[in-house]
């Protein structure tokens, strides 16, 4: 897996180059949009798909966990994220997940 970024939603706000902690995303000095340097060296933490304000870049799935040609792709809603993903004959399944920890049980004393 790795990240797909749609050149022709990319704004170049570089929020993704910012986030990435590999620090695998760059702009593009002709065309100030973001680009992945070496596809191999991601590990898909997803920290640039998430915080992309304008939803240009995703994850394709391989195979082993999605029919070929599936992505996904996260949209913040307050504090959840709402995971969308997409399979290549268009059906649809959406996940909402909290953003923040949810709060743990107290351990009990005896």
């Amino acid at each position: 897996m790795s990240v797909w970024i749609d050149e022709g939603k990319c704004t170049g706000c570089g929020r993704c180059v910012e986030v990435c902690p590999g620090d695998l995303l760059a702009l593009r000095p002709t065309t100030n949009r973001a680009y992945l340097r070496a596809a191999r060296d991601c590990w898909d933490c997803m920290a640039c798909v998430k915080v992309c304000p304008q939803e240009a870049l995703e994850v394709k799935l391989p195979f082993s966990l999605a029919d070929r040609g599936a992505h996904l792709r996260p949209r913040r809603k307050g504090k959840h994220i709402l995971w969308k993903l997409t399979y290549p004959d268009g059906t649809v399944e959406e996940f909402l997940l909290p953003t923040v920890a949810l709060p743990t049980q107290k351990p009990t004393q005896d």
